[in-house]
């Protein structure tokens, strides 16, 4: 019965139809392949005796099968901690940074707002210019943002990119659900809360990717503003320092560049290639774990959300 299938899909479908669909398929096995890769190697080289990837020849899977790299990670207490803190950002700077920019969207987005346009205008004009690393430093000191964990989440509350993704999406929805519940009674923010924003879920799933994948992999304002407090140090930051130790240990020892992990005479070693691709790793899982959660409303969100401008 299959062969039949085959002969009458090679009757309807013309040849030329045919070899565009073998190259299409040929194609996006080889992109694919060239995505997972790197990933793949590094995982695999994360999981490799460090003294034995110094010879190379590492592609798809361990050759000598070693959890040391990932012990040196884990062997302060402060990635732990540090870990504690990301997640706490991600999860409450996603929280709050969609939940504002979809009111400011949703406000920008009814034609009854005067100054939307104006608004709108000034909100794209920080997408292209800023005040400089100095000004905003000066501007989290005044604000006395400096040392607390706030400085995290205050700064980047609202996201320009996201509003206009939004605000995007919100103009696509029918304009009668909204009279409705104005009918109904229902003042902005009652409308905003109970019909808005469970009718924006596919473009919000969008947008909450977007900004926990920027709390989770910011380190910089940690490094500006709270690098002197080991308590409010994040993951990202931890593993920074953890890198650049490692490349200042070997910068006197042999080519190999290996170092013991421990002081003991038994102690295994690491080299900074092994801790870099742990540290990888160790920062993509996180992600990689949720993006299979939000994928049916990613594509959706984001394209949706482009049709206007």
């Amino acid at each position: 019965m299959a062969a039949a299938a085959v002969k009458a899909y090679k009757r309807r479908v013309p040849i030329g139809d045919r070899v565009f669909d073998i190259f299409n398929i040929v194609f996006m096995i080889c992109l694919m392949i060239v995505t997972i890769y790197p990933f793949i190697n590094m995982l695999a080289v994360s999981l490799n005796d460090a003294s034995d990837s110094v010879k190379g020849g590492i592609y798809f899977w361990p050759r000598v099968l070693s959890f040391d790299s990932y012990q040196y990670v884990f062997k302060e207490s402060t990635v732990l901690h540090a870990t504690g803190i990301s997640i706490l950002r991600t999860v409450l700077g996603t929280i709050i940074s969609t939940f504002c920019s979809a009111m400011v969207a949703y406000a920008i987005s009814r034609p009854e707002f005067v100054l939307r346009r104006f608004v709108t205008l000034a909100f794209i004009l920080t997408m292209y210019f800023n005040g400089g690393l100095i000004p905003n430093f000066l501007l989290i000191r005044e604000l006395h943002l400096m040392n607390s964990f706030w400085v995290y989440i205050i700064p980047g509350i609202l996201g320009v990119f996201n509003i206009i993704v939004i605000r995007s999406f919100i103009e696509g929805l029918p304009d009668g659900i909204m009279e409705s519940a104005r009918i109904d009674g229902a003042g902005e923010f009652t409308t905003f809360l109970r019909i808005v924003l469970p009718l924006t879920l596919p473009v919000l799933a969008t947008t909450s990717l977007f900004t926990a994948v920027f709390h989770w992999n910011s380190w910089f304002d940690v490094f500006l503003y709270n690098s002197s407090h080991v308590e409010l140090s994040t993951l990202q930051y931890e593993l920074m320092k953890m890198l650049q130790n490692s490349n200042a240990s070997v910068s006197g020892t042999d080519a190999s560049g290996a170092f013991a992990s421990s002081g003991s005479s038994s102690a295994n070693f690491v080299t900074p290639t092994s801790i870099r691709s742990t540290m990888t790793i160790v920062a993509s899982l996180p992600i990689i774990m949720v993006y299979p959660f939000l994928q049916r409303y990613f594509v959706k969100g984001l394209t949706l959300g482009g049709v206007k401008g």
